[in-house]
């Protein structure tokens, strides 16, 4: 209960309370214009007005889900595990001398045996299972139990914000000159000027995203594969955690629990992938 309070109260208060408090009132004003979700309300056809509405606070509660769930927090160590002590992050040897001895490196900051695919952040002074990076807009790390539901939520942060654009859109009204038209429509304008480069950085993000997860690759890999241990003696096309797309997307989406990637790294009785 504690660790809850201080992890909603602590440094990402703002951000999220910033986040929630734009959204509502984006939602409000494209309900006080003279939208077409308001001309809706108006004469009754409320399909579409209850179903925006809805999906804005499944988005912000999958928002608070993501941003204050443990993203695969390692707060624990099996001490029958070897490590070895010096060296930077990335370059300290996690590698296994043979499949059948398995050999953790140990973070220098928390002092935790780290799993294959984890990191230490800065941030949150934790290290991460499979960590992919920390985001600023959820003040929370993406990892690996959290970093479906942060895709997830990209989806439907994106359909809103798409919707929502074109809501706005149709609330723009007709003036004979430009200054009363400016006058008239400043206000959707702005939601229009502030939705459209965000659905653009959240298409990104999801495009991205769903990129690396079809190679089974995380931001993390993807930008410090040359500093990582495990991967920079791998050819630039190489990722020896990739089983093809299908599989890739279908154990991210759709098998749950830890993977010990230690053993996938490894086929048995042959070299490293």
């Amino acid at each position: 209960m504690l660790a809850m309070f201080k992890n909603v109260f602590g440094s990402g208060f703002l951000v999220r309370t910033a986040h929630v408090v734009l959204t509502w009132i984006i939602t409000l004003i494209l309900f006080l214009y003279d939208t077409e979700l308001r001309k809706q309300e108006e004469t009754g056809q409320l399909l579409q007005p209850v179903l925006f509405v809805l999906l804005v606070l499944v988005s912000v509660l999958l928002y608070f889900a993501v941003s204050l769930m443990d993203p695969g927090f390692i707060l624990t160590e099996d001490s029958d595990l070897q490590f070895t002590l010096g060296g930077t992050e990335e370059q300290q040897d996690m590698i296994p001398s043979s499949t059948k001895w398995l050999r953790q490196r140990r973070c220098g900051r928390c002092l935790l045996q780290q799993p294959m695919r984890s990191k230490h952040c800065q941030t949150c002074q934790h290290c991460v299972r499979r960590y992919d990076h920390h985001c600023p807009w959820i003040e929370n790390c993406v990892g690996e139990r959290n970093h479906r539901w942060f895709i997830l939520y990209l989806a439907l942060q994106l359909l809103v914000l798409l919707w929502g654009l074109r809501v706005a859109w149709t609330g723009l009204g007709h003036a004979p000159s430009w200054s009363p038209w400016l006058r008239s429509n400043g206000v959707l304008l702005a939601v229009c000027g502030l939705l459209a480069p965000l659905a653009l950085v959240v298409l990104l993000l999801l495009g991205s995203h769903l990129y690396l997860v079809s190679m089974n690759a995380t931001t993390w890999e993807f930008m410090s594969r040359h500093r990582i241990s495990y991967l920079k003696h791998c050819g630039a096309d190489q990722n020896p955690f990739d089983r093809g797309a299908a599989r890739n997307l279908w154990g991210f989406f759709c098998q749950w629990g830890s993977v010990v990637w230690e053993q996938a790294y490894f086929r048995e009785g042959s070299d490293p992938v």
